[in-house]
């Protein structure tokens, strides 16, 4: 192919894929660890957050840190007319589990850490749910597009979905979804629910 002042087609296509390719080093910090030196334009940087995990809201900006640290926080956990109103203390008498998950943002960013807590299906057994119910989770949060999400019974009957109450080895900061959160493998960072306030099994 003959070259146009100078330049030629694989010139061109050299140049898009090198431009690529430095886009892709300079954003994949964001997930992973060993190139996070390059991360120079993606939204969030691994472990550059509280508990080493990044933050897309915080609890200040979601209008949740008086509820959230409120006292009489309570979670409640129905199944029609079963109620059950947990404290944190109640939660912590709970049998705990734990699993190493990922969590994954739509903005890009993913990272996985270390989740304490009880499993969603022990909450459920409280009231007892049937196991192939879904369920309606709602935070503490008043305004939001995903301030109540549903959740399928292959998500809320699977070992590993957390109410997590720790993150790598330390109670939840508070923006992260202290005093307790959704974590389910999965399921993207939107719908895993911080704050929460309630979990109710749909009929």
């Amino acid at each position: 192919m003959a070259a146009d002042d100078g330049i030629t087609r694989r010139a061109v296509l050299g140049t898009i894929a090198a431009s690529a390719v430095t886009a892709v080093a300079l954003t994949a910090g964001q997930s992973f660890g060993w190139l996070a030196p390059l991360n120079l334009f993606a939204p969030r940087v691994q472990r550059l957050g509280p508990q080493a995990l990044p933050v897309n809201v915080t609890a200040k900006a979601a209008g949740v840190v008086m509820a959230a640290g409120a006292d009489d926080w309570r979670l409640t956990v129905a199944n029609g007319a079963s109620i059950r109103r947990l404290t944190l203390a109640d939660l912590h008498g709970i049998p705990a589990a734990a699993g190493t998950l990922p969590i994954a943002c739509v903005e890009g960013w993913s990272t996985t850490a270390d989740w304490g807590g009880v499993r969603m299906s022990d909450l459920l057994r409280l009231v007892g749910a049937p196991t192939d119910a879904s369920i309606r989770i709602a935070s503490l949060q008043q305004r939001g597009p995903y301030r109540v999400t549903t959740m399928g019974p292959e998500f809320a009957q699977d070992p590993t979905t957390l109410v997590a109450l720790r993150l790598n080895g330390e109670p939840l900061d508070l923006d992260h979804g202290y005093p307790a959160r959704v974590i389910a493998p999965g399921r993207p960072g939107v719908l895993q629910t911080k704050w929460l306030s309630s979990i109710e099994v749909l009929a």
